[in-house]
């Protein structure tokens, strides 16, 4: 056999061991899927707006998902009532796995006592999937803004009581009740400016329409990377990524006040179990696959990727804290 001959046959080699290397990359990054499910692309809820930590969570999550299952995970923004809207919608869903929403601690465990109809019960309508992420909020304003210290901004409520305001995702997110904690910890009377979701309200804190955001840090992680708004505080001290030195409250002077923000996956109640095992499983291995760990970490939150058995019993302990802070707040929201 001629050198020519040789060359052709080692590249021959060298392709199919490639070709051969690269399907077993492909089998391994899919999940086997159950003989009735997934059999059609499956739609992810996320109960607020576009531009905002719960989308951007939802998209990362869903590009990663569809790669295991196989099939397309469509990220569907319903927004509406602080996010009750969304929430409940998969609440009535048909419950066969091919419909989820990815909700957070502040729809789940508050909403339920903060509005006299949120349109869901998150212990009778669903079935916790997994605990996707946690992190503190984070207290943000523009760079242009004269408050250089969350005490700054403190001293100006004080001054101007009613005037200074604080903007947020919504009426009952955790947001909103880290700002009215703050202001009773300080006994200053601050005013809740509340939006549609993260998006606008980063938008209106830019413009100079309000004084100070309370959001997730990956809903205002790039405009802090690239030095668009300062960070005045984070609600508890298991910051990392960009906000890992930032101030703490409990630094800033605020005793007594540790607020936890989360993203989860949930299944309508009823939906069969072995369905919600692989849609676990899945959930997990996407949540923990090194891209989405890099993004989550970088904006500012850890990565949990709890068992629904690990999940539930979250779920039932938050909304018993959030559940008595909201009635010793004396808060209501028609």
């Amino acid at each position: 056999m001629d050198n020519f001959s040789v060359r052709k046959v080692a590249t021959a080699v060298t392709a199919a061991m490639a070709l051969t290397q690269f399907a077993s990359y492909v089998q391994a990054q899919t999940l086997t899927p159950l003989p009735d499910f997934p059999k059609q692309s499956i739609t992810l809820v996320s109960p607020f707006p576009a531009g905002g930590g719960n989308d951007g969570v939802a998209r990362l999550l869903s590009n990663e998902l569809s790669k295991l299952i196989g099939q397309p995970v469509v990220v569907d923004n319903r927004a509406g009532a602080g996010g009750n809207l969304g929430t409940a919608l998969v609440a009535r869903a048909k419950p066969d796995g091919y419909t989820l929403v990815l909700s957070q601690n502040s729809v789940m465990a508050v909403n339920p006592s903060l509005y006299k109809n949120p349109g869901f019960d998150p212990i009778k309508d669903f079935t916790p999937v997994s605990q996707i992420t946690s992190a503190p909020l984070v207290m943000v304003v523009r760079a242009e803004s004269p408050y250089k210290t969350l005490s700054d901004y403190l001293q100006a409520a004080t001054q101007k009581p009613g005037v200074i305001t604080f903007a947020t995702p919504g009426n009952g997110t955790l947001s909103h009740l880290a700002g009215v904690t703050l202001g009773q910890n300080k006994g200053v009377s601050l005013m809740h400016v509340p939006y549609r979701g993260a998006g606008p309200a980063t938008n209106d804190l830019l413009g100079g329409s309000v004084d100070m955001l309370i959001t997730s840090p990956p809903s205002v992680e790039s405009l802090y990377s690239s030095k668009k708004v300062r960070v005045l505080a984070v609600t508890h001290s298991t910051a990392v990524g960009a906000f890992k030195d930032a101030p703490t409250l409990e630094q800033q002077g605020v005793k007594g006040v540790s607020i936890e923000g989360w993203y989860g996956v949930f299944a309508p109640a009823d939906t069969p179990k072995e369905r919600v095992q692989y849609l676990a499983n899945a959930i997990r291995k996407a949540a923990t696959s090194p891209a989405v760990v890099a993004k989550i970490k970088q904006d500012g939150a850890q990565v949990v990727a709890s068992t629904p058995e690990e999940f539930a019993p979250k779920l039932r302990s938050e909304i018993s804290h959030w559940s008595a802070l909201v009635k010793s707040l004396n808060l209501s929201i028609d």
